[in-house]
Formats: structure tokens, sequence, C-alpha cells
């Protein structure tokens, strides 16, 4: 990795594919293990267009607290039952690469984008590996690293589903009945591959080369990212053959930030000009939809259409293009799409797709190209269902990751707030407490009333058909250490997520320096920062979020009689920013007021008229049935002038801080066979209990709702 960054300082852009050939001949000789790189969790170290640049994925880690709770579940629970879930005959993915790598015999099960949930899974354990070097952990993926090697052809193409057909003709016969089930079949062709959109190919190949990338990053070995080459030249070479079967084929577009990245990793210019041919393409298609974002080409497209997923993956790819190319037409676009989702189309969690299905455009007549069914999609602009709300976690990822990178390419707090409100919010949900089971979809509203079956299960479970969502939320959570600072170009030092944490680095103009974070943030705004490691006096900035929520911060530095620094806002919603000449020792003490708030809806959102959400800090709230004494859930009013008591509590063994207040009960009649009716005016006071909206659902099955009518 030393060789890597000094060629970097050494040469320029076009010359890397030469001597990024040399060292992957060079590093064939080598020893498989060599030393772990400097890279985050995305590398813009030398991106032109970043401003800011992640701290590498081993050097920071939560030391208790909030993050370091669910760390250790994550870590010591979450990791091992996915595993055993993967080799059980209800995962079925092990299984699939044991056949596919011909070590067993047997038929292949599962969704087509199963070979993708595997490699999401394998990037979680590399995150954690990163963290703590657990040696079973490293067995584990050698051991699996393995088997994608063997199971992977030549030419870098990997499928497994084609894969075992090459190995066994009779395998897609048997899968047929299977595969009818999730509206897709095996593809047809020569080969079998790229025969059908719906196999989901390049996404697979996309998450195969981001763990790889992570891979290499975490452990410095190159078993995986040798694959990930493979399957970056695969793509590369069929889109220089095939542009336009790529681009039909670009459903959940994961590799557009893989192609990206692995550029970032190598130098390797074939695979930028790959990621731009990628967006180009895509006006292209022919009978594209808006449900893919190709009928028209990107650069004509300024709102959010379509499925959730899709969109927010082929943005956050498009963000990854401009840190490297800084077209300002594709700002223009990203800006206009973010403010079309934040402003109009996101949930109050920061989670996004109201609709399982829908149409789009609205249109006056019946053309195609004017009125397209949509699923899993964004709806129309204030269009959030609260009960019927789809929100798949993977989309409410998509939504940080988008975030993530455009936090790097502008340093603006507004993309450090939503990235803080998708992890604890609608990212969170998405796993249990106890580390072991899953949401697919994140409802704001659930009631057992509903006369009609929703698509997906109203309670958690260890495995979904559609298991795309439980271990992308798995890798994801394992990361969330890696988003808590960023570096600026100038080496200012940005604190983007508050938590009990160290980071260890080493920074240009620096040196090595060591940052404690001591806090029990979320649930108190209290944060101490201490340089606890810095050779002699550096001067440079120190850039601490205040996050949109906090008024009236305070800073002060070395708060002793005579000594102290004093900085205070009124408003938050910004970095605030600290030049001063640092020692090892200083102690920087951040406040921030954690008031309860009642928020309300622009009136547009129908379904949120009259109602409140109750947020603390970064946290949203909820009215869990469990939680207010055996009364109906939809007679609870809470009044504008309520008074809330932070109570510590626990649930599943998870620490929580939940909301105490006193609401009203109105007390109505049951509603049967009675659509409309004058008002009750019976009502009763009554205590209840508001707890985490990510905590819900870990009681057994409940009514649950973020929005409750408020007491006027």
């Amino acid at each position: 990795m030393q060789k890597r960054n000094i060629i970097r300082q050494s040469t320029t852009r076009q010359n890397r594919n030469i001597i990024v050939s040399i060292i992957m001949t060079i590093t064939v000789l080598l020893p498989l293990t060599v030393t772990a790189g400097n890279d985050g969790i995305t590398d813009t170290q030398n991106s032109k267009f970043a401003i800011m640049n992640a701290t590498p994925i081993t050097a920071v880690k939560w030391t208790g607290g909030f993050w370091g709770e669910r760390f250790n579940t994550f870590s010591n629970t979450s990791i091992q039952s996915m595993w055993e879930t993967w080799k059980s005959d209800k995962g079925h993915s092990y299984n699939n690469f044991l056949i596919a790598a011909g070590e067993k015999k047997g038929k292949r099960h599962g969704p087509p984008f199963h070979d993708g949930d595997f490699y999401k899974w394998l990037e979680a354990v590399a995150a954690v590996y990163a963290v703590n070097k657990d040696p079973e952990l490293g067995k584990i993926m050698d051991e699996v690293i393995r088997l994608i090697a063997k199971a992977q052809r030549p030419d870098g193409y990997l499928h497994t589903p084609v894969i075992i057909a090459e190995l066994n003709n009779k395998a897609l016969q048997d899968e047929a009945k299977e595969n009818e089930t999730i509206g897709t079949k095996v593809g047809s062709g020569k080969d079998g591959a790229f025969g059908n959109r719906l196999n989901f190919e390049t996404y697979n190949l996309g998450h195969l080369i981001t763990a790889g990338i992570i891979h290499k990053r975490a452990t410095g070995k190159t078993t995986l990212f040798d694959c990930a080459v493979k399957a970056a030249d695969f793509l590369c070479g069929f889109y220089e053959n095939n542009p336009d079967e790529l681009a039909r084929n670009a459903v959940c577009p994961s590799h557009y930030m893989a192609m990206a990245e692995i550029y970032r990793e190598t130098g390797n210019p074939r695979y930028l000009n790959t990621a731009q041919g990628l967006i180009d393409i895509r006006g292209r298609v022919e009978n594209g939809t808006d449900d893919n974002q190709d009928r028209i080409p990107f650069r004509q497209q300024y709102q959010a259409l379509g499925h959730s997923v899709r969109a927010n993956y082929l943005y956050a790819g498009v963000a990854d293009l401009y840190l490297e190319q800084g077209e300002q037409q594709l700002m223009k676009n990203l800006s206009s799409i973010w403010d079309d989702i934040v402003y109009r189309k996101m949930y109050i969690n920061g989670a996004c797709g109201a609709l399982y299905d829908g149409t789009s455009p609205d249109g006056t007549d019946y053309k195609p190209d004017n009125v397209q069914k949509v699923h899993q999609s964004y709806g129309r602009p204030y269009q959030l269902p609260q009960s019927t709300a789809h929100n798949e976690t993977c989309a409410n990822i998509g939504n940080m990751l988008l975030n993530w990178r455009m936090l790097l390419a502008t340093a603006d707090a507004k993309y450090a707030d939503l990235v803080e409100n998708c992890f604890y919010n609608s990212i969170l949900c998405g796993i249990s407490l106890d580390g072991k089971k899953y949401f697919y979809t994140n409802p704001l509203r659930m009631s057992d009333e509903l006369p009609y079956k929703l698509r997906w299960p109203k309670e958690r479970t260890e495995y979904i058909s559609c298991f795309c969502c439980p271990p992308n939320t798995l890798r994801t959570l394992c990361e969330t250490q890696d988003y808590a600072y960023t570096i600026g170009n100038n080496g200012s030092i940005y604190v983007n997520l508050y938590g009990a944490n160290i980071l260890q680095t080493q920074i240009k103009g620096i040196g090595d320096i060591e940052i404690e974070q001591q806090t029990d943030y979320p649930w108190e705004g209290k944060v101490i920062i201490k340089i606890t490691k810095l050779k002699g006096k550096k001067t440079f900035d120190l850039n601490l979020r205040i996050p949109q929520w906090a008024d009236k911060a305070q800073i002060t530095v070395n708060n002793k009689k005579g000594q102290a620094l004093a900085i205070n806002s009124d408003k938050g919603g910004k970095y605030l920013t600290i030049k001063r000449e640092w020692a090892k020792g200083d102690v920087i003490t951040l406040d921030m007021p954690m008031e309860t708030k009642l928020m309300e809806a622009n009136p547009l959102v129908e379904e949120c008229r009259g109602q409140i959400a109750v947020q603390r800090g970064p946290i949203i709230y909820c009215l869990e049935s469990n939680d207010i004494n055996g009364a109906d859930i939809d007679n609870i009013t809470i009044p504008l002038n309520a008074k809330f008591t932070p109570v510590k509590t626990t649930i599943e063994g998870a620490t929580i801080t939940a909301l105490e207040t006193e609401v009203v009960n109105r007390t109505e009649s049951e509603w049967t066979k009675t659509l409309y009716r004058e008002v009750s005016k019976d009502k009763k006071t009554q205590k209840i209990r508001l707890i985490p909206y990510y905590a819900w659902g870990n009681r057994g099955k409940s009514e649950m709702t973020v929005w409750i009518p408020a007491e006027y």
C-alpha cells in the first residue's frame, strides 16, 4: 500500500493504469498478506473535487456508549447468526457457492440477488475485522473467499445460477417453478449470462467489487480483491462490447459506486471510463422506464422517481462520478433531486420509497410513456402514507450513501445531518435489538385494524424471502464508526458523528494524532473531546458539527479559569470551526441542550395533518401498544404543552432512553360498520411511554405509530 501511495504522488492519472498493471504483476510474486492500507470507507484522498476524505477504516473504534453497545451486538451476535443462516437450508447462499465451486452436488436455491446479499455480509465481517482483528472471523473470510474464487469464471463473471447451470444443465429446469414466484427466470442465451435484467448480475458483481475493496483495506490481503478486479474487468469488457445490454441490466446499480471505488483503489482509468459510460448510456435504453430511472437521460432528470433503491444507488454512483470529474451538470441534477427528496418525498426518519405500487408520472392518457407502473418507489410530492409506507431499508441505506458523498463534495453539514438521521432512525430500525431478526420495510404506523394484508411481515424475522435488506443493514451498521470523522484537504478535522470512541490516525501536516470522545450521546447532549496524542503543538481547524436540531449549543476549550475559549451557536445545521494551536491534553466540551420537540409536517402531507411526531436530539420516537396500559392506540392524543420526562430503561438487553408524558385518551367506541360519526367529547388523561422508533417491534407483535393526533 505504501508503494501505491508513493506512485499516486509521483504519477499522473493518465499513467496510472500502466503502473498499476506492473504492481499487480509484482503482487502475484509477493506473500499473500501485505501491509493494510490507510484507506477509508470511501477513498477520496486523490479525488479532485472532494473537499474532505474519510479516515482509515482501522482508525476509529467505539469504546462504549450507544454505538459501542450496538457494535458489540453486531460483532458478537449478528455476524454469527447470519453466518448460520447462510449455511442452513433456509439461507442457501453458502451452499450455492459450494455447488458453484464444484464441492457439493445439488440445485441452487434463493432469489437471483442472493450472491450480492452474501457479499454484503462478507463486507460486514471485514468491517468488524478491521476493528477487532478477530482471528476466527479471519478464518471464516478465508474459507468463503476460497469458494468465491473457485466458483468465479476465468473471465471474471460470477453468478451462481448460471455457474451451477453450466455445471448441471438440469438446474435451470429444476429452478423454474421457484423462480416464477419472484417474477424472474435464469438467463437464456449462449452462456446464460445477462438473459434477464432481473437476474441482478451487475448488482451482485457490484457488491463483490465493494466487498473485495473493503476486505483489502481491512486485512491487507488481496484474495477477494483479486476476484473484485476480475469482476470489474469483466464489466468493463462487457460494457465496451455490449453497452446497451449492460445499461438494460443496470437494475439496482451497486456497480456504479463499485467502479468508482475500484478506480480509486487502483488508479486504472478504465474503471472510471466505465463509470462515466454507465451514466451516459442510461438514456439509450430501449423502452426505458421511470421505475428504473432510464426512460430519459440522467442529465435531464431533476426529480426523484421510481424504485427508491435503484434511484438512491444511482444517485450515489453519480455523486462518485462528480467527485472524480467535477461535471457541474451532474451536481445540478443531484442538488435538484436532493431537494425533491428532502423537502417533498422523505419521511421524518430519513426513510425513502413511499409506495409499494404506484404510477409515475401522473398523466391523462394511457400511453406507456406517460403513465407507468412503479413499485417500491418514490411517490408524488408530499405523498407519504404511514401504514402502507414501503420504506425498504436498502433505500434508506442508499439515502445515507448519497448524503455521505454529497458531504465529501461540499462539507455542508446538512448532508451529515441526514447521515446521522438515517443511521439512528431508518437504518437501525431494520435490525432487532438482539441482532438476530430483521424488517424489510419500515412503516411509520402499524395497526391491527387494517382490513388488508400488507405485502411484507409485520413482525421481525430471522429470514425474509427477499433477504437483500438484512445483510445490507448489517454491513452498513458495522461500518458506522467509519463515518464519524473526515479529514479536510487542508488537514482540518471534521467531527460528523458523536459517540464514545477513539480516533487514531496520521494527518499530513499534523502527524500522528489521537482524539477521544466521551459522551452518552444520543441520550445526553454533552460531548467531551480530548486530544490524547499529539507531538508538539500544531495549528489546524477542528470542525464540530452542530446538528440541525441543536439550538443554543455551547463549546468551550480547556475550561479552566482564565484559559477557556467559549463559542456559542444559536442555531444548528452547520460546522463550527475552532482554529488554534492545539496540544496534547487539550479538552473541548460541546454542550447541546437535549430538548424534546414536537414536530409537524408540511400541511400538503395529508396523512399527517393535525398530528405531531416527537423528537429528542437525533432520535425519532414512536408510541407502541405495549406502553399505553391497554388503551386503543388510535384514541391517544398529545397536548401541545405536554411535558416529557426522560427515563432510562432496557428492551431486549439494549439501553434506551424512553419518554414519559401525560396524554389524552378519547375513549371512543369501536368503529364497527361506521365510516363517519360525530366527534366524541368523552376523554380522560393517562400516562404513556414513548420509545425510539428504531426499538419498536422487539417485544412481540404490536401496534405502533410515529405520528400522533395533537390535542389542541
